[in-house]
């Protein structure tokens, strides 16, 4: 909704147009009640160097047919000559001049340009040149007292202004007027209220359009007011400024009336034309069925038995209720009498019109929120107040039709209000004596004594019934950032479990080294674990969706291999996979003893790369495993694999891929491999962190080269190695492994890269030489010998 700064300072000193600051403050104070700002726009500015000018004498030149010339006074008792396309002036008439150097809104500045050869002094300008509507059919007249040479905005009363640009909520149907926004911000900045307080009408002689309410279950109120002496004319300017600030065209005296009390009160009205009301009367009907008429946009609208319809006496429908007039009953130039209709319509009724309708109007806006039922007789008397500016004769005359049904909802509604439920919903300490300042402001009435109290709910407030809704209108004026932030304590829902955080922290170690997560089928066909060197009894499936894939997996295994070989067909090599997913192994029961599992798969790798990666996911996750190379999984290379236990139960395999499984997958690269039953490695507690400082002092390596007996495991020799080294050891690396003539048979060659370093000092020569006798030493105790 637009609201401009000047139309609400007719309410409460809110703030000066001119002051940011305090526009600013104003913006602020509407957002913490909950009527958000979402742009500030100023307006009112008005073209520096356009003056009143009077015409002294009118020409036409014989070769310009379009345009004339004009001779005009800016009162500096020259004359200018200018060039004007209208032909709406007249001699004395006194119009706005754009004066040479002017730039206009549209970016144009005023220089002398000739036509004919004569050069034109200026230009005379249309209200839609200045920003001033969209008038472009002639030249703007001034009134003819106006003082020449003054800039146009002061004759017109233009001043700046600030157009606040508000996103109102639903249960805030109040503010869709003004004076419900003033009432609101009034109460929060403590300064007086002024609602409009129109004068009684003088009645004239009764005159009546009389009310058949025959839908009072769907129209609650419905009411007119005869008004005679009118004359169809323009609205005063003013009107008309404020109309279009707020987005609405001007139209007419009467219409721009009925449209400022829509937007002031909250409270929709319609003007009909009483010579074109059949029967001078009304009639508050549902639609039949398919029943059509002629809004007053120009439509044919088809109607159900959901609609209401506004119709006169000899019922003619002449308007739909709540949301737009009839075409017929429109207000003409030729209009002296109108019956001044305003109803109140129930808002389930005309949102549902409105929405299958598709037809969104100021009125319907309003109607489906909640209007006030009993500000009805206010808004006549302020719509005649307002004609009455420019209808010196007008007549209201006595005899209103006032017809109400059994939808009109009460005018008095009440709720109970508990301070210690207000203290428990807001996280507040506020005492029941608090309650009366924070809403009898905003016309909630507090009655009563003790911690519970009577709230009298104002009738422009239909969204508030119960003790909650007072509650919240508690909250807003007590002000939202005086709340506490406690946040009330509950039952957390949705957390990540150890094992599932414990598996998310895998996943990014193995992305981390570079490994793409793949999702073969669970599903293989019967020889495919026996293809990988898994011979076993198997689970098979009764009704597969292919016969190819009809037993469920014991290991992730197959399908990796199955991918790295489509890879290698396709010359992608040096593939690197893993996947977490869960194996069938057979039970001794009827389900199997399924269990979620890992395998790495890194092709053109050797075994020292998946012990790589084991190590990794073992630093990271906090767990450990013993290397047993005298039990090799089935499938792995005889001599190249290991087991990894845990206790007494193995923990998975590491290691390299049997090459006579390779050969019938036909993939012709090693492919190193990881597996672990991740049911126990997920499961386990992870050892605690222990923070280390990094040593300032530079690092010395240190490479050692053992012959060893085929069967002594290579984590032995690197065990004795880590012993016999001591606390300056950092990191081992077995870098080669040789087997040759050379070394007899059942022997190899194990060479080790041992990094040294000191956390105090620098390493001497000294240092190295007794890491590397007792590093020796511990090898030669297994049968190991070193390598010159």
């Amino acid at each position: 909704m637009k609201v401009l700064l000047s139309w609400l300072n007719e309410y409460g000193d809110f703030a000066d147009p001119t002051d940011d600051d305090a526009v600013q403050r104003l913006a602020d104070t509407m957002t913490a009640l909950g009527l958000a700002v979402e742009d500030i726009d100023r307006v009112g500015d008005t073209v520096d160097g356009v003056v009143s000018a009077r015409v002294l004498r009118l020409e036409q030149h014989p070769d310009a047919a379009k345009v004339q010339r004009v001779y005009v006074d800016a009162g500096d008792g020259s004359e200018r000559h200018v060039w004007c396309g209208a032909f709406n002036m007249q001699v004395g008439d006194v119009v706005p001049l754009a004066t040479l150097g002017t730039t206009m809104p549209n970016g144009m500045t005023i220089e002398r340009r000739g036509i004919l050869g004569i050069d034109s002094e200026g230009m005379l300008c249309a209200a839609d040149e200045l920003g001033l509507g969209t008038d472009h059919s002639g030249i703007l007249i001034l009134p003819a007292d106006t003082e020449l040479g003054v800039p146009y905005g002061e004759v017109l009363g233009i001043r700046p202004d600030v157009l606040f640009d508000l996103d109102l909520t639903r249960n805030r149907p109040d503010c869709w007027g003004y004076v419900g926004i003033a009432r609101d911000v009034a109460a929060q900045m403590g300064i007086e209220f002024r609602p409009p307080t129109p004068p009684e009408p003088e009645w004239g002689p009764e005159r009546t359009a009389p009310v058949e309410l025959v839908s009072g279950d769907r129209c609650g109120r419905f009411t007119s007011v005869v008004m005679s002496g009118v004359e169809v004319g323009p609205s005063p300017d003013w009107m008309q400024r404020r109309l279009l600030a707020a987005g609405m065209r001007p139209i007419s005296n009467v219409v721009d009336a009925s449209n400022y009390v829509t937007l002031e009160l909250n409270q929709p009205t319609h003007a009909y034309d009483l010579e074109t009301l059949g029967g001078g009367g009304f009639r508050i009907r549902v639609a039949s069925e398919g029943e059509q008429m002629v809004t007053l946009d120009g439509e044919t609208r088809t109607l159900t038995e959901a609609d209401v319809l506004i119709c006169d006496a000899d019922d003619v429908p002449i308007g739909i209720g709540g949301v737009m007039g009839g075409l017929d009953s429109e207000i003409s130039d030729t209009t002296t009498v109108v019956a001044h209709e305003i109803a109140w319509f129930t808002p389930l009724t005309v949102l549902q019109t409105s929405s299958r309708l598709g037809l969104r109007t100021e009125a319907s806006a309003r109607y489906e929120r909640g209007c006030d039922p009993y500000i009805i007789d206010t808004a006549h008397a302020r719509f005649a107040e307002l004609l009455g500016e420019t209808c010196p004769n007008l007549v209201v005359h006595a005899g209103k039709a006032d017809e109400r049904g059994p939808g009109l909802p009460p005018q008095e509604r009440s709720t109970e209000l508990r301070i210690s439920e207000v203290n428990r919903v807001l996280g507040t300490e506020l005492t029941a004596d608090d309650l009366p300042p924070l809403l009898d402001p905003i016309g909630f009435t507090v009655s009563g004594s003790g911690d519970t109290r009577t709230v009298t709910i104002p009738s422009w407030r239909p969204d508030s019934t119960e003790e909650i809704d007072v509650i919240e209108e508690v909250a807003r004026h007590y002000g939202y950032e005086r709340v506490g932030k406690t946040v009330p304590k509950s039952t957390v829902h949705g957390a990540l479990s150890v094992k599932q955080q414990r598996r998310r922290l895998l996943r990014e170690v193995l992305l981390g080294l570079g490994i793409s997560e793949a999702m073969p089928n669970p599903f293989l066909a019967p020889d495919t674990l026996a293809k990988a060197g898994l011979d076993g009894p198997t689970i098979s499936i009764t009704n597969p969706l292919v016969v190819e894939e009809s037993v469920l997996r014991t290991s992730l295994r197959p399908g990796l291999l199955e991918a790295i070989a489509y890879n290698e067909s396709h010359r992608a090599t040096g593939v690197k996979l893993f996947e977490i997913g869960h194996v069938y192994p057979p039970g001794s029961g009827e389900l199997p003893d399924e269990y979620e599992a890992l395998c790495v798969v890194l092709a053109g790798e050797e075994a020292p790369a998946a012990m790589a990666v084991w190590r990794e996911i073992a630093t990271a996750l906090g767990v450990g495993a013993r290397v047993d190379q005298g039990r090799v999984p089935a499938g792995l290379h005889a001599t190249r694999s290991a087991t990894l236990q845990a206790g007494k139960d193995p923990t998975g395999a590491v290691g390299e891929v049997d090459p006579a499984v390779l050969q019938r997958f036909e993939v012709t690269e090693r492919v190193a491999i990881l597996e672990l039953n991740l049911d126990e490695v997920l499961g386990r507690e992870p050892k605690p962190a222990q923070w280390k400082p990094v040593s300032k002092y530079p690092s010395s390596d240190l490479d050692l080269a053992f012959t060893l007996s085929d069967d002594v495991p290579a984590e032995k020799l690197e065990k004795a190695i880590r012993q016999g080294a001591g606390a300056l050891l950092v990191d081992i690396d077995l870098f080669d492994v040789f087997r040759g003539e050379s070394l007899g048979d059942g022997r190899r060659s194990l060479a080790y890269r041992v990094r040294l370093q000191a956390d105090d000092r620098n390493l001497t020569d000294a240092d190295i030489a007794e890491v590397r006798r007792g590093a020796v030493a511990a090898a030669t105790k297994l049968g190991a010998e070193l390598r010159g």
